[in-house]
């Protein structure tokens, strides 16, 4: 596994860290337990971390020295991906030759190394992209800066070089193919998962508790990088409609926002709190820093519903996280979100991003109980379809198809 620009040890919810740590994490000790010796590669980001760390039993971590530790932003790292490939190298030429039978790939970046490693290890290379250029910057949230030229390129070098193409989503595929030009035969949707030991229905009321939220309390979450794609700011607008349509709601609503500044917020950490104080909502929108999973669980409980406004998700982890504990979802219809909120019946997917259509949906699950315990219910048993242990087995056979692929070069390479 390659996962150059963030480590799958990282907290999620801040900098670089978001549902891929998790992904990369959770997929290779499902994997490990079918008895596959995984090892993760990413850059070391702290002189504190250990060379290596045995993440789970079968799962190795290897921080790789590749540029500075810290203060080194994402779009300064395709000048460190020669450094991170050369210790690759290495590693394997201290091997017997074959040591690695397969490369799966996760973002653009780590997909420039897999495909070098792929050539010169004659292995089968497969890749994830996470998040596509092209798809962000047909999507971009006002004021956000576009993906550059160079990493388009990239991706489209990375789509040509892997054998197998993991897309989280039926959307995800056509947008490989539609845009990228993949080949249809090697694209395969395979579903990210969520840990449903962890991520289950728990009683709301003693989630309050452990939190500190008033028991009658009106709580819209939001859970995520604080970044315009990720659009807190809609939430924050949000509920300032609604206390205007009804100033008597100020006494019970509260809006956590749990998560730390990344990507292009990073250049304005405290927008989003000098957002609130503009509207004046300051006394009911609370900045939480990003938490455990365990605790996690808890927010997603104790929540009136959870609301992910963002301009493009692969997937939604959080949509789906959230429906695992029980919690409607009030999401974007863009992207993954479209597959993971089944709108009308696990929660309300919104067209667009205007504040006014996300006050209006939230109004209509916080308003009728009986109305979001049943989206509720019908969220954790959509859940139940999405569990690591389905996307490892799927992920297998894509390694299988990968080794197949690896050894029949396209139509189009033959004659082109």
């Amino acid at each position: 596994m390659i996962s150059l620009h963030t480590s799958p040890l990282d907290q999620p919810g801040t900098g670089d860290a978001g549902g891929m740590n998790v992904y990369v994490l959770e997929l290779s000790k499902r994997l490990a337990a079918r008895n596959l010796e995984v090892e993760i590669y990413t850059r070391a980001t702290s002189s504190a971390l250990p060379p290596i760390v045995e993440a789970a039993p079968g799962v190795r971590v290897h921080h790789v020295l590749a540029g500075p530790y810290e203060g080194l932003p994402k779009d300064e790292l395709p000048a460190q991906l020669c450094v991170f490939a050369r210790h690759l190298l290495r590693t394997e030429a201290g091997h017997e030759q074959g040591w690695f039978d397969l490369v799966h790939s996760h973002y653009w970046l780590s997909g420039q190394v897999g495909a070098l490693l792929r050539d010169r290890w004659s292995v089968p290379l497969a890749h994830t992209m996470h998040t596509m250029a092209k798809v962000k910057n047909a999507m971009l949230a006002e004021g956000d800066t576009p993906e550059p030229q160079p990493r388009v390129l990239g991706e489209e070098q990375v789509v040509e070089a892997a054998d197998m193409l993991v897309a989280n989503t039926d959307v995800e595929a056509k947008q490989l193919i539609n845009l990228y030009d993949a080949w249809p035969s090697r694209v395969e949707v395979v579903p990210p998962g969520v840990d449903l030991e962890l991520f289950r229905p728990c009683h709301q009321q003693a989630a309050r508790a452990r939190l500190g939220l008033p028991p009658d309390a009106v709580v819209p979450l939001f859970v995520g990088r604080l970044q315009p794609l990720k659009a807190p700011d809609v939430l924050v607008r949000a509920a300032a409609l609604l206390l205007e349509r009804d100033p008597s709601l100020r006494e019970r609503l509260v809006v956590p926002v749990v998560g730390g500044p990344s990507g292009s917020g990073l250049d304005h950490p405290d927008s989003l709190s000098a957002l609130a104080a503009s509207l004046g909502i300051s006394d009911v929108v609370r900045f939480v820093p990003p938490v455990a999973r365990e605790e996690l669980v808890d927010w997603y409980a104790a929540a009136t519903l959870v609301c992910v406004p963002s301009y493009n998700e692969s997937f939604g982890l959080v949509a789906m996280e959230a429906s695992a504990v029980g919690t409607p979802v009030v999401a974007a219809a863009v992207g993954g979100l479209t597959t993971v909120v089944r709108d009308g019946v696990t929660g309300l997917l919104v067209d667009g991003h205007d504040p006014a259509d996300y006050a209006r949906a939230i109004e209509r699950v916080a308003s009728a109980p009986a109305y979001r315990e049943r989206l509720g219910r019908a969220a954790a048993r959509h859940a139940q379809e999405f569990g690591w242990e389905r996307t490892a087995e799927l992920t297998l056979d894509v390694y299988r198809r990968a080794a197949v692929a690896a050894r029949q070069p396209m139509v189009g390479e033959l004659y082109g």
